[in-house]
Order: structure tokens, then C-alpha cells, then sequence
């Protein structure tokens, strides 16, 4: 069983990232920070390291994704409301991100998608609790 995740993202400035999330209400936790890394708080048990590609490479030995090309992942981020999702998706494009899809309205569910500074493809949406089988 999984008790945290966290998400290691390479950015190419780690203030400017910062600066972005926060335009979005992220909050950071202080204690996992240097110049050249930062974690964004997703919730009590998951979050993102924003790492400057220096430091990102230090963990792999794998070329870092170019995000103008290809895809490295769908950070998919359940909100709690559909209010919510539109306020996030708007609030990332005017702190400098690009909208990646427009919104798709399900009915039981509803989303969109944005790309942040670095490229990385966030999707935030909100399903509606009725519409969750507890027995499934």
C-alpha cells in the first residue's frame, strides 16, 4: 500500500515555478527545499519536487523529457468543484501557462488541461461524488 507520492518534475527555474503554482494556490513545503529544488503541497500525502534540470539529472541517467515534443506524463489532479477546475485552468494562463485541451463536460465529470512554464501537462477536474460506485 502507497503512503505517499511524490512527483519529481525537472523546471528549467525554480522561482519562476514558484511563482507560477503560487499564481495557482499552492502552498510549499520549506522543509524540502534548496536554490534549486522546491516542493509543491498536492495534499497531506502527495506532492511534486520541482527540480532545476542540474539537479533533476543528478537522479538518472536518462535524458530529461523535451516537453515541446513529447509527453513524459498527465499529472491528472482531482479538485472540488467544477468552479474549481475553471478557476485553475484560468488562473494558469494568466500566470504564463498555455491551455493544453479545452474543457470536456461529462456530465459526471468535468476537466480540462494546461501546460506550466516547463511544458509539463497538468489536468485538473472534478467527478461528482453521486457518481462514484462505493461498491465497484
Amino acid at each position: 500500500m502507497v503512503n505517499m507520492l511524490f512527483v519529481n518534475l525537472a523546471v528549467k527555474e525554480v522561482q519562476k515555478s514558484e511563482a507560477f503554482f503560487t499564481a495557482l494556490g499552492f502552498s510549499f513545503n520549506r522543509q524540502f527545499q534548496d536554490e534549486k529544488s522546491r516542493s509543491l503541497v498536492l495534499s497531506d500525502h502527495n506532492g511534486v519536487m520541482l527540480l532545476e534540470h542540474d539537479k533533476f539529472q543528478s537522479f538518472t541517467s536518462r535524458e530529461i523529457a523535451d516537453t515541446t515534443r513529447t509527453t513524459e506524463a498527465l499529472l491528472a489532479i482531482s479538485l472540488d468543484s467544477r468552479e474549481a477546475v475553471e478557476k485553475m485552468l484560468a488562473d494558469a494562463i494568466a500566470a504564463g501557462g498555455k491551455e493544453h485541451r479545452p474543457t470536456n463536460d461529462m456530465g459526471f465529470m468535468f476537466g480540462g488541461a494546461f501546460e506550466d512554464l516547463d511544458g509539463h501537462i497538468w489536468e485538473p477536474f472534478w467527478m461528482d461524488p453521486a457518481a462514484v460506485n462505493p461498491d465497484a
